[in-house]
């Protein structure tokens, strides 16, 4: 089972009720953005403009495979935990694994019914955008 299966799985599993609490805990463990990505996000790059929290993303290539780097403020936990869910589902996936991440992920989970329309349209945002990314390092990888 990929990580991403592994994930709608476990939201699955927990009850309704409980799911966004699940989602903050993604929140919690988004790792702080490398310092020599820091520049980038200070110059507006990586920015997913669909998002009004200021959303950040980045993909590196690493061999075959995808290093996956965000930055969301923390007073945004909703969104810091969706975006901390991709990363930590994807980090280290084939590009072909990122494009194959399905674009009713949020429905699959059984959570946007509680996230609204703005913070479902951005998250669509940010999903189109990872998936850029990673078709573009790949890319570059192998150029």
């Amino acid at each position: 089972m990929d990580r991403s299966s592994a994930i709608i799985e476990e939201f699955v599993l927990v009850p309704p009720e409980d799911r966004l609490y699940l989602l903050l805990d993604y929140a919690e463990r988004l790792p702080p953005l490398p310092a020599r990505l820091e520049a980038a996000r200070d110059a507006g790059l990586g920015r997913v403009h669909e998002c009004a929290t200021p959303v950040f993303l980045y993909a590196d290539p690493e061999g075959d495979r995808l290093r996956l780097y965000a930055d969301v403020p923390r007073e945004s936990p909703t969104v810091r935990g969706l975006v901390g869910l991709l990363v930590e589902a994807l980090d280290g996936a084939t590009a072909e694994e990122v494009a194959a991440v399905p674009d009713d992920l949020l429905y699959r989970l059984g959570i946007a019914q509680q996230l609204g329309m703005r913070r479902l349209q951005g998250f669509a945002g940010v999903l189109r955008q990872l998936k850029a990314s990673a078709a573009e390092a790949a890319v570059r990888e192998k150029g």
